[in-house]
């Protein structure tokens, strides 16, 4: 019978290593050596079983996404990520299970460099709690708090995938696989993040709904935003699926979330730099809008303000 310890030998064997871990998995702490003079960023993401993923959704693809959400937030702080930890709430031992999840976990892990430092597993229902810890050069970090009047709004990708596909599986209706594997699989921004850092304002990653997450933007500066939901990029496949549907485009791209893309505000001066960013790190960037002084976020068609049912995900709302 697999036990505890077992378990986290499995994990310790795939966990990657690197020069500035002076000690990983093992004992009751890391022990880490960061470079002198750079700043740490830390950001904390809990996955939870029929809140964020499916409970079919395949175990290769719940790891790659438990740390891509974390990536995501540190690439909203332009940071270059380093190491992580891994807290795991599994039911009951499962070998199969853990090697796929893994898998995925440790895919993107070696695609960006991060050791698993530690972490902890334990009984109960699937969670998981991703702990993830990146470096930056000081005075260097994209924050929220920086956006100014007159600042364009920029979003990265395409944004409205992740919450068509949630959308579809919640009315038992297949996923398109293309829409599946966004929700599944996002990408972390963090070369774009990264070539953002001295460019953009402010930035936020996409993850409760773009109207949300400009307003704890709009918010932490101090400022309002007008949003034109005409230009909001989207794939070809969600334009196909949502031909006949405007109002369903519009709700899956302004206040459905989950496509961890960056939303991010620069000053007009900067736009070419912006789009050089954008092609230096192989991303798509595409100007959304622009930060006003009255305060609130308004999402406009044209001339006319749309007013959504909630402008995004809260946990605990009514």
């Amino acid at each position: 019978m697999t036990g505890e310890f077992d378990l986290i030998q499995r994990i310790r064997a795939r966990a990657g290593t690197r020069d500035d871990v002076v000690l990983g998995i093992g004992d009751d702490a890391a022990l880490l050596a960061p470079p002198p003079g750079m700043q740490l960023a830390v950001a904390t993401d809990t996955l939870n079983s029929g809140v964020h993923f499916p409970p079919e959704t395949a175990a290769r693809d719940i790891g790659w996404k438990a740390l891509a959400v974390n990536l995501s937030d540190l690439a909203a702080m332009g940071a270059t990520p380093a190491w992580c930890s891994l807290s795991l709430s599994m039911p009951q031992a499962d070998d199969a299970w853990l090697d796929d999840f893994i898998d995925g976990f440790m895919a993107l892990a070696a695609m960006h460099d991060v050791a698993l430092i530690g972490g902890d597993t334990t009984r109960g229902p699937l969670s998981i709690c991703v702990n993830v810890m990146g470096l930056i050069e000081p005075g260097r970090a994209l924050r929220r708090d920086g956006a100014q009047v007159g600042d364009d709004i920029w979003v990265s990708g395409t944004l409205g995938d992740a919450a068509a596909a949630l959308s579809l599986w919640q009315s038992d209706k297949p996923m398109p696989a293309e829409l599946r594997e966004r929700l599944n699989r996002p990408t972390p921004r963090v070369a774009l993040g990264c070539a953002l850092a001295g460019i953009a304002t402010a930035c936020i990653d996409v993850s409760d709904g773009l109207l949300a997450d400009i307003g704890h933007v709009v918010a932490a500066s101090g400022v309002g935003a007008e949003v034109d939901l005409d230009v909001l990029p989207a794939s070809p496949r969600l334009r196909a699926l949502a031909a006949d549907d405007a109002e369903a485009l519009r709700r899956w791209q302004a206040t459905g979330g989950d496509d961890y893309e960056l939303c991010f505000t620069a000053s007009p001066a900067q736009t070419q730099r912006v789009i050089e960013a954008g092609i230096a790190s192989g991303t798509a960037v595409t100007r959304v809008g622009c930060i006003k002084a009255a305060p609130g976020v308004r999402a406009l068609q044209g001339d006319d303000e749309w007013q959504p049912v909630s402008t995004g995900h809260e946990h605990f709302s009514i």
